[in-house]
């Protein structure tokens, strides 16, 4: 091969390597300085507020400045539209965003199947929320003696929409700036895609009955505890009292959503067993069609999913967007560059993986982290989740369909972890071991406790639940269905008829 042959095959790469080396080099810049105290913008804040309140020149307090309630009623839309509008995002992702990105991954006598499981869980998880998942993930509040707070699970403060719905005399619950309807059916939508993104490691094998069944129980079971310990001053929040090994950060889900269902997924895989005829049929995707336009959906809804988390239209919204965005353009570039390294051509299937894995990577780390780092964070993704979905997989021998934990737990886990090293107190929370080696040490320390909890946590719940299934109305289909394909046995319809 000669000089030009070699670069017209190699050229690209060529050019990303150095775009990595120089990135990984800007780290090695003298970091700016931190700010301490409030959120950026925060003293532009504090400075009208002090303005308004100190009194007039002869010492007599000064009148209320009626333009104070306006501006402070617009901002409050401000931040409720952002929040409804990541709402919509969210709920995207889950349909037509994942259910395009894993269906095209499933043979086609599976495809309906998949998109069937994304579809009705965004109604089941749905019914559950409002019935008594969001109370049992945000009920409690301090100091309460009808509804106390606790640290391990919820309260009934929110049973059936109680305290949550707009009141008889026309008053909605406010939670912050928006209200707490808006916040409840934001995190809905989390509570949807969590148990969602699970059903890639059973992908083509696992009964519908089944499936509904042990996610009703898992999004209880699972979902509502981590929630709450999470989000709502539990056990593993940063800063609540209590918190075991001084509690973690997780701006979006790391631990919440994608190590839970990356994990529960593994076991998943394992307990239910391969597909028939898996390592010795063809079982490539029937549609990448579907997958690369699925994670273009995806890539787009989770900017809801983390930039909404900063629950208002504030400065460190933007900021998670951004980092979200380049996470996930530096994770498609180094998953599709390592292939073009190790098998000469990069593939739609490693850019499309790579950028999810990206994204799942910075979603704890994306209310806390500069650009710069989230680069390095998503370079770091698709490397890892590439060799977890490849030679681990390959390794171990289990059959993860479409590849949860290899994406979501790997993804998620490694993103909880660099959290504590890249968090930033100038975006928000504290410094991380890069910025503050002592400091960020106790958060490092934080960051694993609660990465080991939700491991072990998960995976013990996911194995007792598929345990107790089997054991009644069983978990799979018959072979006879598995080679029908599920989209006729469990659902009579098929995909595609070619007339």
């Amino acid at each position: 091969m000669n000089a030009r042959q070699w670069f017209a095959r190699h050229g690209g790469l060529l050019l990303v390597l150095v775009g990595m080396v120089g990135l990984i080099g800007s780290l090695a810049l003298p970091v700016a300085a931190q700010t301490s105290g409030d959120a950026p913008g925060a003293s532009t804040g504090a400075g009208s507020e002090a303005g308004s309140e100190a009194g007039s020149d002869d010492g007599s307090p000064a009148e209320p400045d009626p333009r104070d309630a306006a501006i402070a009623e617009a901002a409050q839309t401000g931040h409720n539209a952002w929040m409804l509008t990541s709402a919509a995002l969210v709920l995207f992702m889950t349909a037509p965003g994942l259910a395009m990105f894993y269906s095209g991954l499933v043979r086609r006598k599976n495809v309906l199947s998949v998109m069937m499981q994304c579809v009705f869980l965004m109604g089941l998880m749905t019914v559950v929320w409002a019935l008594w998942g969001y109370s049992l993930s945000f009920g409690g509040v301090p100091d309460s003696q009808e509804f106390p707070h606790n640290p391990y699970v919820g309260s009934l403060q929110y049973i059936f929409m109680n305290n949550v719905q707009i009141a008889a005399d026309g008053t909605a619950p406010m939670a912050g700036n928006i209200p707490e309807l808006t916040f409840m059916a934001f995190q809905g939508m989390f509570f949807i895609i969590t148990p969602a993104l699970i059903c890639g490691a059973f992908a083509e094998r696992m009964k519908f009955s089944a499936m509904v069944i042990f996610l009703v129980l898992w999004g209880t079971l699972v979902y509502c505890p981590l929630c709450h310990w999470v989000w709502d001053a539990g056990i593993l929040a940063r800063g609540a009292p209590g918190a075991w090994a001084g509690g973690a950060l997780d701006f979006a889900g790391g631990t919440v959503v994608h190590i839970s269902s990356g994990v529960s997924a593994l076991v998943c895989a394992l307990l239910i067993g391969r597909r028939l005829g898996f390592g010795t049929e063809d079982m490539r995707p029937h549609n990448m069609t579907y997958t690369a336009l699925g994670a273009g959906m995806l890539w787009v809804g989770w900017f809801g999913f983390n930039a909404g988390s900063a629950l208002g239209a504030t400065a460190v919204a933007a900021s998670a967007l951004v980092v979200t965005h380049f996470s996930a353009a530096a994770g498609a570039v180094a998953w599709a560059g390592l292939e073009w390294i190790q098998r000469g051509k990069p593939s739609v299937l490693g850019a499309a993986s790579g950028a999810v894995a990206g994204l799942v990577c910075i979603t704890p780390a994306s209310g806390f982290v500069q650009p710069m780092p989230a680069l390095v964070m998503g370079a770091a993704a698709g490397l890892a989740c590439y060799f977890a979905c490849s030679t681990l997989k390959a390794r171990l021998g289990y059959d993860d369909s479409l590849d949860a934990f290899g994406v979501h737990g790997v993804g998620g886990t490694l993103g909880a972890v660099l959290t504590g090293v890249f968090a930033s107190k100038a975006v928000g929370g504290t410094d991380g071991l890069l910025y503050d080696p002592p400091g960020g040490a106790q958060l490092l320390l934080g960051q694993i406790v609660a990465v080991a909890v939700t491991v072990l946590f998960a995976a013990v719940a996911t194995f007792i639940l598929l345990k107790i299934l089997d054991a009644t109305i069983g978990l799979r289909v018959s072979q006879e269905d598995e080679y029908r394909g599920l989209d006729l046995a469990e659902h009579g319809e098929e995909g595609y008829i070619f007339n």
